[in-house]
């Protein structure tokens, strides 16, 4: 053993990880990737997509404390899926197409076996992207963490055309607010989720509450965020859409206001989709106020789109075809005072 592995850093573990994925890293690759893995740094050729004017969008983000019932279900095959949505669908938001993605895992001690799984979950969610995880690192940092904690972030870029890219100036009032539905929890409000049912209560993640309909509290919380590129970018590309919100931290009442332009609101009707079962638990165990749920959560929405009334009926189209669920969930009006962001009952 020489003196870093005495300090807690072994490297040979860093080797066998790095075969260890080689696969799923394999599986990603995509038009534009130049090389492989073990380089200082990933490669990706612009020129091979034929884009005329191209905007490059980039976009971070982590899991959050997620992570921490991945760890006590025993399961990291699906976290990294989350880790690669919070930051496509964000690219996806301006309007942009992801191409190549880079992780962050940070841990006490580098278990290939364990970090493989992560891995493996990321690379599922580039192929549901569409782009290539080109590069990564994993720090071991004893003392940092403990030796079974790790930490797991990531990093997206994308290219749109210029004249594509969704600006909240596109916005209009009168424009149809559609909204795509999402998995779950997705990847925001789980220190509140955690909250409730482990400070609050004594909630046992494999229990069955009825409003789950069979499923165990700890496979609806787990479930993977969506990912939307593939069903969305081409309504992009066909010009259909004026702006795009991804509903994460915050719910509705931070994201939406996020795509408006200055002197519009949106106006959203309650009850016009059907709230996720998972949310409906939360809110009576935790005795959530509605403001508390729209504020914290998604509600069951994952992304919002923005559409001129005349072009409804052909994305309309366009999703179904996608296979793709969606909701007429409000519309853009004229701001009213301060207030960005109206709710009315259904």
């Amino acid at each position: 053993m020489n003196r870093y592995q005495e300090a807690g850093v072994d490297v040979n573990a860093g080797y066998e990880l790095v075969k260890r994925i080689q696969n799923s890293v394999a599986s990603t690759k995509r038009s534009g990737v130049m090389g492989g893995i073990g380089s200082f740094g990933g490669m990706f050729d612009l020129e091979k997509l034929g884009y005329q004017h191209p905007v490059l969008v980039s976009g971070t983000d982590g899991v959050g404390t997620k992570l921490i019932l991945a760890k006590m279900l025993g399961q990291h095959d699906t976290i990294g899926i989350d880790c690669v949505a919070m930051c496509v669908n964000d690219v996806l938001a301006m309007g942009a197409e992801p191409l190549f993605f880079l992780d962050y895992i940070a841990t006490g001690h580098n278990d290939p076996a364990l970090l493989s799984q992560v891995v493996a979950g990321v690379a599922a969610g580039c192929r549901q992207a569409g782009c290539a995880l080109i590069g990564g690192e994993t720090a071991e940092m004893p003392d940092m963490y403990a030796p079974d904690e790790y930490d797991l972030a990531g990093f997206t870029t994308g290219v749109g055309e210029k004249a594509q890219l969704l600006k909240p100036e596109m916005v209009q009032a009168g424009d149809v607010l559609i909204a795509l539905p999402s998995s779950g929890v997705h990847s925001n409000g789980f220190s509140l989720v955690r909250q409730i049912l482990f400070k609050d209560h004594q909630i046992d993640l494999d229990a069955k509450p009825a409003i789950l309909g069979g499923e165990t509290v700890g496979e609806s919380l787990l479930k993977p965020t969506r990912i939307y590129v593939k069903s969305v970018l081409p309504l992009v590309r066909a010009g259909l859409v004026h702006g795009i919100a991804h509903i994460t931290g915050g719910g509705l009442i931070e994201n939406l206001p996020r795509i408006l332009p200055s002197g519009l609101a949106a106006q959203i009707r309650l009850g016009s989709w059907p709230v996720t079962p998972i949310f409906k638990y939360l809110q009576k165990l935790g005795n959530l106020s509605q403001q508390d749920c729209l504020g914290t959560f998604n509600m069951g929405i994952g992304l919002v789109l923005a559409v001129s009334p005349d072009q409804v009926a052909e994305l309309s189209q366009k999703l179904a075809e996608q296979g793709e669920d969606y909701y007429k969930v409000g519309c853009v009006v004229q701001q009213s005072g301060d207030q960005r962001l109206v709710f009315e009952e259904d």
